[in-house]
């Protein structure tokens, strides 16, 4: 496709970037590490890590890789935490010692660990003890050798980090039992490195940083090969769109979707580490009380989240009561940011929720929303730089203006392959060299993306496409409504019908109430046949609704 949106680019803004400026993500954190040594990196239940002791902390953790476990550069080590400090210390140390990081979702269950471990080939685990018990169900049926076990307050103060650690197994029972007799102390593996040898690693562009499982909210987890050119070109693509607005070492950056999941990997634990930020995590955002507590002593400058996270932020009174005086940027991703969503958050922000779209396969960010944007427009925004895009049609050809497809990409971000899996590659990419992205989206004449729907969601009622976020959309104007999902459901005439979950905001609200007002929206085939109520929705780990569960 002609690159209509080049037109459309903010001022200063290059069309390309350099993709080596850096040889590695090792290289880049050690420039970073040097650079803004007394500055505060990451905060965790009031506990802070400054970048000097950041670099001390990861130097250890790979020097007990290296001649502790004795593991060779390559090797595949699993992450199962969320946010806590000790994911960025466990994070850098692997890279730094030039092993592959796999970052495993803390919820999954034994069947989906196991398949992980399995697939990946990885004999090496970092764990959080409240998820040990999964790890104990499945390590026989894997080759996992060394485990390493950490608790939440393991990196807080002494007696601070006592106190934690007994609430979470005594009071609140968070650890159920496991037997591991196998496992290392995190801090003992750091006591164990601080005395061993750390030979850092040649390591190139080439050499695999990530293997990152895709969600599997559309099939079986794959793991996506991402480069350590990978993520770095999608950084160095980012950070040139975000140029505009962030300053070295000024930024506070909120954390509160899981760093293990590729938008928080990329967006704030490797954008803003360039930065030299000053990174929030959050542990557990369900906890608004807490998340918003948490808000309250920082002076933050940019938070990133999903729909369901600032809905769920701004149904809470306490919410527009903090103080948004520094919030310069709010980014939205992984899922549709609605309509409703964003106009509530700029009016008590005062800030755009501009949303931006990525996939695993793309380190994730292909295409975001210019900060020149100042109002919600629908638009997924404009693709980044270096980053070509087409919409595919049915047998891939190249759509034009206005018409909608299949969105493809190519760029310096999009991964080498699926690890192991030839075939899934072979399906992933077109003749041409497209990667495909499963979506249906079309570009305006101005070059503005827009994502009509998942391809794969896409409900087909007598031979018309129906896109669940349309209806979705539409139920969001209901002020009693907190969240929905439309789904296709089997039907002898129609083929399909849609069927419509609703979360309420308001008990008293009717089925009869919501299908009267779709009626007012919708022209009378997308129209729900079915709603039914349900207290809550099947998410996925950073709150993308799971259709598929539903279905």
């Amino acid at each position: 496709m002609e690159k209509v949106w080049l037109q459309s680019y903010p001022p200063n803004i290059p069309a390309e970037i350099n993709p080596d400026e850096y040889q590695s993500i090792k290289d880049l954190f050690n420039q970073v590490v040097e650079k803004y040594r007394l500055l505060p990196a990451y905060t965790c239940m009031d506990k802070t890590l400054t970048y000097g002791e950041l670099d001390q902390l990861t130097r250890q953790f790979a020097a007990y890789l290296q001649s502790e476990l004795h593991l060779e550069k390559g090797a595949r080590i699993a992450l199962m935490m969320p946010n806590v400090l000790q994911y960025p210390v466990a994070l850098f140390g692997i890279l730094r010692a030039g092993m592959v990081v796999v970052n495993v979702n803390p919820l999954y269950t034994a069947r989906e660990l196991e398949h992980q471990l399995n697939d990946a080939g990885v004999e090496t685990v970092v764990i959080l003890s409240n998820f040990a018990h999964t790890l104990d169900k499945v390590i026989t049926k894997t080759k996992v050798k060394h485990v390493i076990l950490t608790d939440v307050g393991d990196l807080l103060s002494w007696f601070k980090g006592l106190l934690v650690n007994f609430v979470v197994k005594y009071v609140k029972k968070a650890i159920p039992p496991y037997h591991l007799p196998q496992a290392v102390r995190f801090n003992k593996a750091l006591e164990l490195g601080l005395h061993a040898n750390y030979t850092p690693p040649e390591v190139s562009g080439r050499d695999i940083a990530f293997l990152q499982y895709t969600g599997g909210t559309t099939g079986v987890a794959k793991g996506a090969i991402l480069t350590h050119r990978n993520m770095l070109a999608n950084l160095q693509q980012a950070s040139t769109w975000l140029s505009s607005i962030l300053e070295e070492g000024k930024e506070f950056i909120v954390t509160a979707l899981p760093m293990y999941h590729i938008f928080a990997l990329t967006a704030n634990c490797l954008i803003f580490l360039k930065y030299g930020a000053h990174n929030l995590l959050i542990v557990n955002p369900r906890d608004m009380k807490g998340f918003i507590d948490e808000l309250k002593k920082y002076p933050f400058t940019a938070l990133t989240g999903v729909n369901t996270l600032f809905n769920g932020l701004l149904n809470q009174e306490s919410f527009a009561q903090l103080d948004f005086s520094s919030l310069k940027i709010t980014l939205g991703g992984g899922m549709a940011v609605q309509r409703k969503v964003a106009e509530r958050w700029q009016t008590i922000t005062g800030v755009p929720l501009l949303e931006a779209y990525g996939l695993t396969e793309c380190s994730p960010a292909v295409v975001v929303n210019p900060m020149t944007v100042t109002t919600y427009n629908s638009s997924i925004g404009l693709p980044l730089p270096s980053t070509d895009i087409a919409i595919l049609g049915e047998n891939d050809q190249e759509l034009g203006v206005g018409e909608e497809g299949e969105l493809a990409v190519k760029g310096p971000q999009v991964m080498r392959g699926y690890w192991n899996r030839e075939e899934d590659t072979r399906k992933a990419f077109s003749a041409q060299g497209w990667l495909r992205t499963g979506d249906i989206a079309k570009v305006d004449e101005n070059g503005f993306i827009y994502i009509v729907d998942r391809k794969k969601d896409m409900i087909l009622v007598s031979g018309f496409n129906v896109f669940p976020n349309e209806i979705e959309d539409v139920v969001a104007m209901l002020d009693d409504v907190l969240e929905s999902a439309a789904i296709g459901v089997e039907d002898e005439k129609s083929g399909e019908v849609v069927k419509l979950f609703v979360v309420k905001k308001n008990p008293r609200l009717t089925k009869e109430e919501i299908i009267t007002h779709c009626r007012e929206h919708l022209t009378p085939y997308k129209i729900p046949r079915y709603v039914e109520f349900r207290d809550d929705l099947p998410k996925t780990n950073v709150g993308k609704i799971l259709r598929r569960a539903l279905r």
